[in-house]
């Protein structure tokens, strides 16, 4: 039996249950070996659970300290972070990204605006050729590279998920307006939140150990785009140790989080607040929460509708049963959501990691049940 630690009132144990059957009968042989579903409401968190072992050999267990990678997951915090800025009159998501960046409008991407780089229909979801799997941890390599490149189909005409590019772009167009990187203004705009891009040495001790997916996952039909998104070599940073991965400040793919400080945080995409305080107009949030472009994604084998940065729910069905609903998945199964229409967020971490690109099956129980139990 797996000992459950936290917090879970009575009227949601089925949130527990389902918690705990993630652990001995979860579908698809997915039992976990660690995780923690946290959820907020209205600024305050109403169910906070945690099991597991932080790391293989079954020695340390897993805490309400243990920070977990989430990967991709972090774009949603991403995503809130580039809405500080147009709350802040910084950005505009309807003006061109040259108009902030100039170096940005080289080969066609003149017109692109911030709402389309950030709905990923730039056209950059990888480099047009194979490169060094080390550039990543060049960043301005990285953006030489893509401001040079031409898109790799029309922008604005579809979606095409960029895996990794949208962290340094979105990270870029930041840092132009703000004067700071996102992992510097995450730390020091939200100080009291366990939430980190580019993790210090001094807190690496506190990271769960991964357990990568036994198998890769469908990318449906491969052209050339979802190669350069996924398969070629160089679409995704290597070359380098563990410890410079976790250092590097990429938004869009090496968040480290503790999943009731990302359930707080994703207050912000549900109500505007945190800790009391308004950050996000309703004005804002209705530009981040409008969709921006709907259909068949060029490199993500599904129909998605793209808000600004992040994923609504729709039809999808895997962050509740409410079309309004955002949020965003990471690799191997963490998942970030936030509903509008009550005020709810909520936010999965895992180590055992699934082939699953969204709507990993464990996290879908566990916010069905949430959803059933409310």
């Amino acid at each position: 039996m797996i000992e459950i630690h936290g917090t879970c009132p009575d009227r949601l144990g089925a949130v527990k249950d389902a918690f705990a059957a993630n652990f001995t009968g979860a579908p698809e042989g997915l039992n976990e070996l660690a995780a923690r579903f946290s959820v907020c409401r209205e600024g305050e968190i109403v169910v906070d659970l945690w099991a597991g072992w932080a790391d293989a050999a079954k020695t340390s267990p897993f805490t309400d300290r243990t920070l977990a990678p989430v990967f991709s997951t972090g774009k949603a915090v991403m995503a809130t972070l580039i809405a500080t800025c147009v709350e802040r009159g910084l950005l505009d998501y309807d003006r061109p990204v040259a108009t902030y960046w100039p170096e940005f409008g080289q080969a066609g991407k003149q017109d692109v605006t911030v709402a389309q780089l950030m709905s990923h229909q730039s056209g950059l979801p990888g480099f047009d050729e194979p490169v060094d799997p080390a550039i990543w941890f060049d960043r301005q390599a990285v953006l030489d590279r893509l401001c040079a490149q031409a898109p790799m189909w029309p922008p604005g005409t579809a979606s095409g998920y960029h895996p990794i590019t949208i962290g340094y772009l979105a990270g870029e167009l930041f840092r132009r307006v703000d004067g700071r990187t996102m992992g510097t203004a995450l730390r020091q705009d939200f100080p009291g939140l366990d939430l980190w891009i580019g993790l210090p040495e001094s807190e690496h001790g506190r990271v769960a150990q991964m357990r990568k997916p036994a198998s890769a996952p469908d990318l449906g039909p491969v052209d050339a785009v979802r190669r350069a998104a996924f398969l070629d070599k160089g679409s995704a940073p290597g070359g380098r140790g563990s410890a410079e991965w976790r250092m590097a400040e990429i938004p869009s793919a090496n968040l480290h989080a503790r999943a009731d400080d990302l359930a707080r945080f994703a207050g912000l995409v549900a109500t505007g607040g945190l800790d009391g305080a308004t950050r996000l107009s309703s004005a804002t949030l209705d530009a981040l929460h409008a969709v921006r472009i709907s259909g068949p994604d060029r490199v993500l084998p599904f129909t998605l509708a793209w808000a600004a940065g992040l994923m609504k729910n729709g039809e999808l069905g895997i962050f509740g049963p409410r079309a309004e609903v955002l949020g965003h998945c990471g690799w191997g199964g963490s998942c970030v959501f936030a509903d509008p229409t009550i005020g709810l967020s909520g936010a999965y971490v895992m180590t055992r990691q699934s082939p699953h690109l969204i709507g990993d099956p464990r996290a879908v129980r566990l916010i069905e049940a949430l959803y059933a139990a409310l």
